[in-house]
């Protein structure tokens, strides 16, 4: 793989458009915990552009931590969830799960299960992108900052097998 754009069909958000969807979620989260000092909780691997863009918006005292789950193989879903590592100690704090993406559904609403049965005081979701039309199970983001289509999607954050992450945009992979 020498050239990481070679197999992007289009751009889909380019660096412009990602900074004004990031702060007008970081504007929602602010006004809606103001009193508040909420735990993020990024979804590795992917988040990691996205919440470190997003928590330099935030005006509120946090805290960070991170989850590690797998769940695809590629392209394609594995339709299970293995969680690597530890688990956040999130107990009668207010916690925002940070996500590159929701397709199906089913990763957030594990996590989200997992952190009221270790009760937290608050769980919600902030996603960068929703596949709204791929949802198979009840989960809704309480944050959104774009819903798109059923597109395989690439960069920033977001990968095809740990590739691409590190492209400054997010593109439509080519799936020939």
């Amino acid at each position: 793989m020498n050239n990481l754009e070679e197999n992007i069909k289009c751009k889909l958000l380019e660096e412009k458009e990602i900074d004004e969807i990031i702060t007008k979620l970081a504007n929602e989260i602010n006004n809606d915990y103001k009193d508040l000092e909420p735990l993020f909780i990024g979804v590795l691997k992917g988040c990691l552009p996205f919440m470190s863009d997003l928590i330099k918006k935030i005006k509120l005292p946090c805290k960070l931590d991170y989850i590690r789950v797998k769940s695809y193989s590629g392209t394609k879903s594995t339709g299970n969830l293995e969680i690597i590592g530890n688990v956040p100690e999130v107990e009668g704090k207010d916690v925002i799960i940070v996500e590159d993406i929701i397709d199906t559904g089913k990763t957030l609403l594990e996590i989200k299960k997992l952190f009221v049965a270790k009760k937290a005081k608050s769980v919600k979701v902030v996603t960068f992108l929703d596949k709204h039309e791929c949802r198979k199970f009840e989960m809704e983001a309480d944050y959104v900052g774009k819903v798109i289509g059923n597109h395989f999607v690439v960069g920033y954050g977001f990968d095809l097998d740990d590739y691409y992450r590190n492209l400054p945009y997010v593109g439509i992979y080519n799936q020939k």
